[in-house]
Formats: C-alpha cells, structure tokens, sequence
C-alpha cells in the first residue's frame, strides 16, 4: 500500500476529530479503522503508519484506543490478527471444509491433510494448498491439483510482467519489472528509478533486483529470461551499496 493511498484514507473529510498518533501523524477514529481494516485485508498482521517516509509501527493497544474500536471491530481485528500471523511465521491456511486454521508440514506437496476434517468426514480429507479446494488428482504435487483454475497466480506474474528499463542502471536489459523477494516469497515491483537495490517491507531483507542476492560488492548473474533474450551485457554489473 502507498503512501499516497494512506493520505487518501486519511484525509477524508470525516466529521470526527482527528488525535495524533505515536509517530506524530494525525488521524480520525474512523480513517484509522479503515487504513487498518486495509492492512489486515492485505494479510498484514502488524499496523503501520502509511505517511511517506515513515512506516513507524503502532502498537494494536494504541490503533484499538485511537480508533475506538468496537467490540465487533476489536473482534475481527484481534482474530484476522492471528491469522495473518499464523500465515506468515508457521505456514498456514484455512482449511476450505471447516474453517479451521491448517499447518503446512511438506512443502513439497500441495496437498494437505485436515485432520479435522478427517474425522469428521470419516474418511481422508485433503485440500490444495494453492486453490484451497478439495484436493483432485493424484498426488504428491508441487504444480497443481485437477482442480479448473488451480494454478500460481504469483508464478503466473512472474513470467507474464514486462521487462523493466532502469534510468540510472546502465547495462541491464531484459530484467523482469517484478521479482520474488529471495527470502520470503513476497511479490515487489520497482519503480525504475533511483538504486537497483529494494528493502522488502515484509521481511525487512534489501537485496539486488537484478540478481536476487543481499546487497553486498558482487557481479550479478543474468535471469533465464536475460540469457534467452539475445541481449549481451558489455561486462558484469558491479553492484554497490548508494
């Protein structure tokens, strides 16, 4: 989420008072319930300010107090809040038969088993990881289950996103203009501008996005579609920290 997308929440004209929070920015009760509301959605598990440039983080003790949550609203945040946290750190979804929260053990299959679901049933339940339906076909598979649309959405970008031009970068063609962050998945687009390097928001690992690696002093490799593209780099892109 931008920061001017934050500026449009928070800037409506809402007719409650607005109360500064820890970082110094002001905020109504009702355009900070929906900037969080948006995060949660996002599957963010923790709240941030959306001002450009600052990203401080609010503790839920304060978005609960500033945003007057009601007990309804305290409710749903407090639960999508373990949820996305479950998410992020143990490997987990929402098993499609019981709603119930389910532990990815294999990261190799796609199919997962509920246990619960299981017992219910009587019988074996398992459902894909990738389009959370039922599980079809056989199985172990990394790919896809028979299920119609069951495929990866993120792999699909990937290999669909034009190629990006860099205006201070010399010497890089044919680079994909978004790329998967190489420690924890997540999906970021670069504006084209300024350093090659990204600070990946989720993990808070920068790394180089034209060969995926931490930014330290090293030549970058070119990506598959780099190498099948035709283009000939005149040298190796020293990378450097700006």
């Amino acid at each position: 989420m931008c920061g001017c997308c934050f500026c449009l929440v928070l800037y409506e004209e809402f007719a409650s008072p607005r109360a500064e929070m820890s970082c110094g920015h002001a905020v109504t009760p009702m355009s900070l319930t929906n900037w969080c509301r948006r995060l949660l959605e996002e599957g963010k598990s923790k709240f941030v300010c959306g001002q450009p440039n600052c990203n401080r983080e609010w503790p839920y003790v304060e978005v609960r107090k500033m945003a007057l949550l009601t007990p309804e609203e305290r409710e749903y945040f407090e639960s999508t809040m373990a949820l996305n946290t479950a998410r992020e750190y143990f490997n987990s979804e929402t098993c499609p038969g019981c709603s119930f929260s389910v532990t990815r053990k294999d990261d190799s299959n796609l199919s997962v088993r509920c246990q619960i679901c299981t017992v219910r049933k009587g019988r074996a339940y398992e459902f894909c990881w990738q389009c959370l339906k039922e599980w079809k076909g056989p199985q172990p598979r990394t790919d896809r289950c028979d299920n119609d649309g069951c495929f990866n959405e993120a792999l699909k970008t990937l290999r669909t996103c034009p190629e990006i031009l860099f205006e201070s970068v010399k010497n890089v063609r044919g680079c994909p203009s978004i790329r998967a962050c190489p420690t924890c998945g997540s999906l970021l687009e670069h504006t084209s501008k300024k350093c090659k390097n990204l600070l990946c928001p989720r993990c808070r690992v920068e790394f180089c996005f034209v060969c995926l690696k931490a930014t330290f002093k090293l030549s970058c490799p070119r990506t598959q579609r780099q190498l099948t593209s035709g283009t000939k780099l005149q040298q190796p892109y020293e990378l450097k920290r700006d």
